[in-house]
């Protein structure tokens, strides 16, 4: 699914996951936050969490992402909230984002493990951002079952180095020297919320848009993207945000 494509699907989503505003409000309660704490969110989206969390918990913070067009609604959601001058949003990739060593005390990257490769690779280049004691959160897919070839075939996850079971996830995540301390999932219906929603915003588009260049690629994702999640992506498919720390 291209940039383009997200922009278009999640253009009514406030929140580009599946975390519900209940679920969004009950992690943030979960990290301990404190009026002054600092946050570096890596493919920020909308940032709806530093936004909100920051209006909420008195929060400061950095997000980062590429599209231009999320970052825009990130900085009128911010303004909105009147948060402006706690919470920063910057256009680079987040991947191989520069800041100075151990400045924050919450990294969090959620929902887009692709900028290292999968999950061990982006806990390790968030790590260089966490400051000692520092948590990190990070949001990933994993089997809630063990899925058939058609099924991981249907949802565009047929390498196992990407997605695993929800144990082979804590395995990862031990394995890349961190703890797992609390999580977040998602259940059929945020998934729902999150998923079926954007078929009528893509609906939309595409009457409004017939004859765009994208359209056609659009139609064609409209229709996988319909019969992945529900034949199979409801009953195999789960996603969460793990809360994790450094081992000692």
């Amino acid at each position: 699914m291209s940039l383009r494509f997200h922009e278009i699907a999640e253009g009514r989503h406030r929140i580009l996951n599946p975390l519900t505003d209940d679920k969004l409000a009950l992690l943030g309660e979960i990290c301990r936050i404190t009026p002054g704490t600092r946050q570096l969110d890596l493919a920020c989206g909308k940032g709806e969490l530093l936004s909100r969390w920051s209006a909420e918990h008195g929060l400061e913070g950095v997000g980062v992402d590429i599209s231009q067009v999320f970052l825009a609604a990130a900085r009128a959601r911010a303004e909105e909230l009147g948060v402006s001058e706690r919470v920063e949003f910057v256009e680079a990739d987040a991947g191989t984002y520069e800041t100075a060593p151990e400045s924050f005390d919450i990294v969090s990257c959620i929902g887009a493990t692709w900028i290292g490769n999968g999950l061990k690779g982006t806990l390790s280049l968030m790590r260089r951002h966490l400051r000692p004691n520092g948590i990190v959160l990070v949001g990933d897919c994993y089997w809630q079952t063990p899925p058939p070839r058609e099924a991981r075939a249907a949802l565009g996850m047929e390498d196992d180095n990407l997605v695993t079971s929800l144990i082979g996830t804590n395995d990862r995540i031990e394995e890349a020297g961190f703890e797992l301390l609390d999580m977040v999932l998602a259940n059929p219906d945020s998934w729902d919320r999150y998923v079926a929603s954007q078929w009528w915003t893509i609906s939309d588009w595409l009457r409004d848009n017939p004859d765009a260049p994208d359209a056609p690629a659009m139609r064609d994702f409209l229709t996988r993207a319909r019969r992945s999640h529900l034949e199979y992506g409801r009953q195999y498919l789960g996603w969460g945000v793990f809360v994790l720390r450094p081992k000692p």
